[in-house]
């Protein structure tokens, strides 16, 4: 179902996330007393009184230079007004009437799009504050709200999806979730970008710019796939700042609900121990994982790419199913080839092999004669089944289950990587007595 939309706008911190967060399904956004701190554009779906619709949070509109990326939130701001079927334009009531908020009434007025001016921060329900100022908005009328203690949202809602149009009903479908991760500034955004054709996201040199996760339907060959642009993931120890600790959060959460990571690695600089970290948590919560070398362009010499792909392999070989990509997000070079590679991962990765296929490998697997041992018991494999896909999953029968360790679990991935294949999807073993008394997990 494609649903209306409403952009929430309005001045740096006249409570535009509190609202949201308010009014959402659940609290997606990151609220917090320092100016700016939404700099993109985040979309939430909600609903009221039966009406579902999506709401757009931005950054605001900032006409001044003295904030960082000024600019660039007010673009997203701008951009939102475009796509959004109804706003709500979001003025402070404790700081009264600015000079912006008249500059951003102006383009309200000449986008024609329905707008619900709306007085935030009005904490005492005998406010005494004068409604008639805000008319020289030449906005209508306006209605008083609290975001923080929920005053009068619920005629502002009652209003605002008066405002939508129909939502569009389309074939229901399992999307395909891709989440873009990795350290901060080794150009996340960028692929993002570039993946997407438009400049959604705001991209910077600066670590930590895209602190909320993004998500966005792409349309590629006829279907459709979820990007989420994660923040940069950091050490928790490096953490300072409270948007950043929310930020790495909600990076968890998008890998948590992604069927395959992209895995983004600056190319100047190979991978690093985070960059190994990030890989771990990817496959521990069942990823299909491709890496991505980005800024390829900048390693021109043949013996400093060859050493980095050696050092890569090394590093990451934990993960070497995960096929890797060269990339430059800069001129593009390479990036259409990620569509491609995704498409290929996620068949692997909800790919079932049959019982019989299973249990000729188990034939094989007999003949190698390798089995782990302890004392007088030797571990012996009865049958196998397939229990799950995305990630593939498989139960192996034993008579001492106790007796697959590590390095048992690896040898039978191996094996079943050697057969079937699974390019860029980690496996799941289960060992199980034949009785079903008692099960070991990796």
């Amino acid at each position: 179902m494609s649903l209306p939309l409403i952009a929430v706008v309005g001045r740096p911190n006249v409570g535009k996330s509190t609202f949201i967060n308010r009014v959402a399904t659940t609290s997606k956004t990151i609220v917090d007393k320092i100016p700016g701190v939404t700099r993109d554009r985040n979309y939430i779906d909600s609903d009221w009184a039966g009406k579902h619709f999506t709401l757009i949070d931005t950054g605001g509109f900032d006409f001044g230079d003295d904030q960082p990326f000024a600019s660039e939130i007010t673009e997203q701001a701008i951009m939102a007004v475009e796509e959004a079927d109804a706003i709500v334009f979001m003025v402070d009531a404790k700081s009264g009437l600015m000079p912006d908020d008249e500059d951003i009434a102006k383009i309200l007025r000449e986008s024609n799009k329905p707008v619900l001016l709306t007085i935030n921060k009005v904490d005492n329900p005998q406010w005494d504050g004068d409604k008639h100022e805000y008319y020289k908005l030449g906005l209508g009328e306006a209605f008083v709200i609290s975001s923080l203690h929920g005053i009068g949202i619920g005629d502002l809602l009652d209003n605002a999806v008066k405002k939508l149009p129909q939502a569009q009903e389309t074939a229901e479908e399992k999307i395909l979730s891709v989440a873009i991760i990795g350290r901060p500034n080794v150009g996340k955004s960028s692929v993002f970008n570039k993946i997407l054709g438009e400049n959604r996201v705001i991209v910077s040199d600066i670590p930590g710019t895209t602190r909320d996760s993004i998500d966005t339907i792409v349309g590629v060959d006829d279907r459709k796939m979820q990007f989420v642009d994660t923040a940069g993931l950091r050490r928790k120890g490096k953490i300072t700042e409270s948007p950043e600790y929310y930020s790495l959060v909600r990076a968890l959460r998008s890998v948590d609900r992604a069927d395959i990571a992209l895995l983004i690695i600056d190319s100047f600089e190979g991978a690093t121990e985070q960059d190994q970290r990030i890989a771990e948590m990817a496959e521990s919560r069942g990823c299909g994982i491709i890496i991505i070398l980005n800024k390829w362009d900048l390693v021109n010499d043949a013996d400093e790419r060859e050493k980095l792909l050696s050092e890569l392999a090394y590093k990451m070989r934990f993960i070497e199913y995960a096929p890797v990509l060269k990339v430059s997000a800069l001129t593009g070079k390479g990036i259409q080839r990620v569509f491609d590679a995704i498409t290929a991962v996620e068949s692997e990765y909800k790919r079932r092999i049959s019982t019989p296929q299973l249990n000729r490998l188990l034939l094989e697997l007999k003949a190698d004669g390798f089995a782990p041992t302890k004392k007088s018991k030797k571990l012996r494999l009865s049958y196998a089944t397939q229990v799950g896909v995305a990630p593939p999953t498989f139960v192996f029968f034993v008579n001492h289950p106790d007796l697959a360790k590590k390095n048992y679990h690896r040898y039978i991935k191996g094996k079943l990587r050697e057969t079937f294949g699974f390019i860029g999807c980690p496996i799941f073993l289960r060992f199980r007595r034949k009785t079903g008394a008692h099960t070991t997990t990796d």
